[in-house]
């Protein structure tokens, strides 16, 4: 069953088409990837769906909604999450603290009940830190939780990130180079802990990535991007004899061929 439908969807900035007339169609429970050569717009793509920035034609369907015009908190809020490519946690809080912090959209009380402290305050915090450590025990990282993130290694860091982004209980998860800057081993268990999360939560997921073999592992469909122009989809196995893909690439899929 369909749950997002991009379609063709425009962003310029100064006269440049950062995307062009981009269509996309994502089902429920699935693992698709957006890759390209660098500043083909996919990052840009990621913020068009989520809100971040607004499209300047085109339109964005999720769970049968119109939310081309919507802000990220309503596009939060009906199920859509992303981590981003660098990574934004809040060094002075405690491991938990980050992950608790990204329920705050979804408090239901108001700044009057938290000033004087009401049992439905109390109720809703003590919910947040059940939620909170229940994402910290599935990923792995409850013994981390009162430390602070700049003690942790890099790959833990990005797994603190993942947990963060599943705090809001999405129905679409957007990866933005979730493998960043880490090493192969890093790399084959984010693998792991993705398929991990979409087997588990049953969520359906979009990677923008740069690690083909990332991509060609966990997804079954890919969609190529280059000048901000889709220029191929399909499966793994078709986009890696895809001509138009291996030109852009200058060769680099090559190594996945």
């Amino acid at each position: 069953m369909e749950l997002l439908r991009i379609e063709a969807i425009s962003k310029n900035f100064g006269g440049v088409a950062a995307v062009a007339d981009f269509s996309l169609s994502q089902d429920d429970a699935e693992i698709s990837a957006i890759i390209g050569p660098n500043g083909a717009g996919k990052t840009t793509t990621f913020n068009l769906i989520s809100g971040v920035q607004e499209v300047d034609k085109g339109q964005l369907h999720f769970a049968g909604t119109n939310i081309t015009r919507f802000p990220s908190h309503k596009i939060q809020a009906l199920g859509v999450s992303r981590t981003f490519q660098n990574i934004r946690l809040f060094d002075g809080l405690s491991v938990i603290d980050n992950v608790k912090i990204a329920y705050t959209s979804q408090l239901g009380y108001r700044v009057f009940d938290e000033l004087l402290s009401t049992p439905r305050v109390r109720r809703e915090e003590k919910l947040i830190e059940e939620r909170a450590r229940e994402q910290l025990s599935f990923l792995g990282m409850e013994a981390h939780a009162e430390q602070k993130p700049k003690n942790l290694a890099y790959g833990l860091r990005r797994r603190l990130e993942l947990a963060r982004a599943l705090m809001s209980a999405p129905k679409l998860l957007l990866l933005d180079e979730p493998a960043a800057g880490l090493n192969p081993a890093e790399i084959r268990e984010l693998m792991n802990t993705i398929e991990h999360i979409h087997r588990e939560r049953n969520l359906s997921v979009i990677v923008v990535e740069h690690h083909m073999e990332l991509v060609m592992n966990i997804c079954s469909r890919i969609h190529v991007m280059d000048f901000g122009r889709k220029i191929a989809e399909g499966t793994p196995q078709e986009i890696t004899r895809n001509e138009k893909v291996l030109q852009a690439y200058l060769g680099d899929m090559g190594e996945v061929c």
